[in-house]
């Protein structure tokens, strides 16, 4: 089991614990500075990261790295950052994300992860309940002008001079660093940078010049492992976005730990057409690549065309990225024709792996864990067999704890009964900003996940997902991230979605609910032919619905909003009048 072992002390209770974190193996400093400047120290000379542009390409070695962050950790002090002070990150993919991410630690600074998927009201939500005092943003994302939006949004913007913003509305906001966006449109003009609210990046670097790098490595010096590292936000897809603060050691554990968990055992080229503001990309891709002397190479936004020619030029190992993106890869013209035989690991990555030039038997190690965790919280290494994993999601990661309780009297219960997934470790949050320990955690420190599975002796959890999406269908239990994870595989898919509805007699019907790729049909027969192959009987959809686009409700983040997917499929099951399906 990849020398990763976890105990059970009791079949009468489901409490497991993880060895312990002192004897995880490729563990370095638990900060954020210690972890910057011990993979710089060791990788100096070697490409850290790569951003390929339409004026050029833009390439940093290690030291480069060191240095771009000390200067943004420089500009920051003298803007006014002190211990824990919130910086906003609202930007793709590009050099300036990493320099500032690391940069705001080195300043003693908290980094505040912003989407670019915002929409004004939602990017005024988040603005207010982070409380940044500095925003860095990118003037253009596509077809959005975010510095027309920050000016709409509060019209005292253009009211004052830079780094001098007084709001009511945000009343720690006050300095806004402006970017030339990369991905914007062609015709775009850049935002009027300095002289109103805003200041230019240069601009901004510059005022840094009077701070010198010892003031910087004083202040590193001072960040413990359990001091606030990072923001980042839920996707929201049942209530407002909750903003989930994270220690320095989360985030530095899980970044050397990556490596390990996935197998990785050279310096990885690693890639994501997804965004930084995710914990699960900027932890993973930043992991796999900077831990192992790699380089992460950078693609502002998922472009399908792009990446293929990434892979090609940059010789990408690692891939990180979801199965309808790996499907809008297979439509790019000539793709059948590229050379991928650089590509060794690839996440849910089946479709990838199919392709001629690629030659790999890496599997992605399934796990267990959520933005609360920092990312995973349970696993076996990439390495381990499928008799050891046995279809699980591995075992509690080292340092951690995971208890599995009844939802309703929270008591424990037996090993083998199924429950809701409690767990506690060096990578859980801190806390929900605004909220108290008590709204977080139980009485014992855990975080409650809402997600339902059960343990075995052996310390392993089995997930079936969240505890009100499991479907209840004549007597047994069926989880609908199962039931996708297999139709994802199918060629032609864009989107799945399983539901549960009400039926008279099965409790629930499973229904199946897919986006295909555009010009692509999917026939619902055939796919279930294959489905057949890969799922037990009674997990098998009764019903395959095909819905366009308009119809699968998404978060900004592409995750299916399945509550609103069900009603599309309740009413589409009306309009068939299908039998013992219950319409309320």
């Amino acid at each position: 089991m990849g020398g990763q072992r976890a105990t059970v002390d009791d079949l009468s209770a489901s409490l497991v614990r993880g060895m312990p974190l002192q004897e995880e193996t490729g563990m370095g400093a638990l900060t954020i500075p210690g972890y910057l400047q011990e993979v710089c120290e060791r990788y100096g000379d070697a490409e850290a990261l790569v951003l390929h542009t339409d004026t050029g390409t833009l390439r940093w070695r290690y030291q480069d790295l060191w240095q771009h962050a000390i200067e943004v950790a420089q500009a920051l002090i003298a803007a006014g950052v002190n211990k824990d002070t919130r910086v906003g990150i609202l930007m793709t993919n590009r050099p300036e994300y990493l320099s500032l991410l690391f940069g705001t630690a080195l300043a003693g600074g908290v980094a505040v992860a912003l989407s670019t998927f915002s929409t004004q009201d939602e990017l005024e939500y988040l603005l207010s309940a982070s409380s940044v005092s500095v925003l860095v943003f990118e003037d253009w994302v596509l077809k959005k002008n975010f510095a027309d939006m920050l000016t709409a949004i509060e019209p005292a913007i253009t009211e004052s001079s830079a780094g001098q913003l007084s709001s009511k509305k945000f009343p720690y906001l006050s300095r806004l660093v402006c970017l030339e966006g990369i991905t914007g449109p062609g015709s775009a003009e850049p935002a009027a940078f300095d002289g109103v609210g805003f200041e230019s990046w240069d601009t901004f670097i510059t005022r840094g010049q009077g701070v010198g790098e010892d003031i910087v490595h004083a202040r590193a010096k001072t960040v413990t492992p359990g001091d606030a590292g990072g923001l980042f936000f839920s996707s929201g897809t049942t209530s407002l976005p909750k903003g989930i603060l994270h220690s320095q050691q989360a985030i530095a554990i899980q970044w050397w730990r990556w490596p390990r968990v996935m197998a990785v055992k050279e310096p990885a080229r690693a890639w994501t057409g997804n965004g930084f503001f995710w914990s699960g990309n900027v932890s993973m891709v930043v992991g796999v690549a900077l831990s192992t002397g790699g380089t992460v190479v950078l693609q502002p936004l998922f472009d399908a065309a792009e990446a293929v020619r990434l892979i090609e030029a940059e010789r990408i190992s690692f891939m990180n990225g979801r199965p309808h993106q790996w499907a809008r890869l297979q439509a790019v013209p000539g793709y059948q024709e590229a050379d991928l035989s650089s590509l060794r690991y690839v996440t849910r990555g089946e479709l990838v792996v199919s392709h001629p030039t690629v030659n790999t038997q890496w599997n992605l190690p399934m796990s267990f864990g959520t933005t609360e965790t920092m990312t995973i919280i349970t696993s076996f290494d990439a390495d381990t067999s499928a008799e050891d994993y046995a279809g699980s999601a591995g075992v509690p990661l080292p340092g951690n704890l995971l208890k599995v309780v009844d939802p309703n009297t929270h008591a424990l219960v037996p090993v083998g009964t199924r429950g809701e997934i409690c767990v506690k470790g060096p990578t859980l949050m801190l806390g929900y900003i605004g909220k108290t320990l008590e709204d977080c955690f139980d009485d014992e420190g855990y975080y409650c996940t809402g997600d339902g599975g059960y343990v075995d002796s052996a310390g392993r959890l089995f997930w079936e997902g969240r505890l009100n999406d499991i479907i209840k269908t004549g007597g047994a239990n069926v989880s609908p991230e199962e039931v996708d994870s297999i139709i994802a595989k199918f060629p032609g898919i864009k989107r799945t979605q399983t539901v549960g509805v009400e039926h008279d007699t099965l409790g629930e019907m499973v229904i199946s609910c897919i986006v295909p790729l555009a010009d692509t049909v999917v026939e619902p027969e055939q796919l279930m032919v294959f489905l057949k192959e890969k799922l037990a009987s009674f997990k098998l959809p009764k019903r395959i619905l095909i819905l366009d686009e308009s119809e699968f409700a998404i978060t900004g983040n592409e995750k299916a909003k399945a509550g609103e997917i069900r009603a599309v499929a309740l009413n589409r099951l009306k309009a068939l009048g299908e039998p013992g399906v219950v319409f309320s």
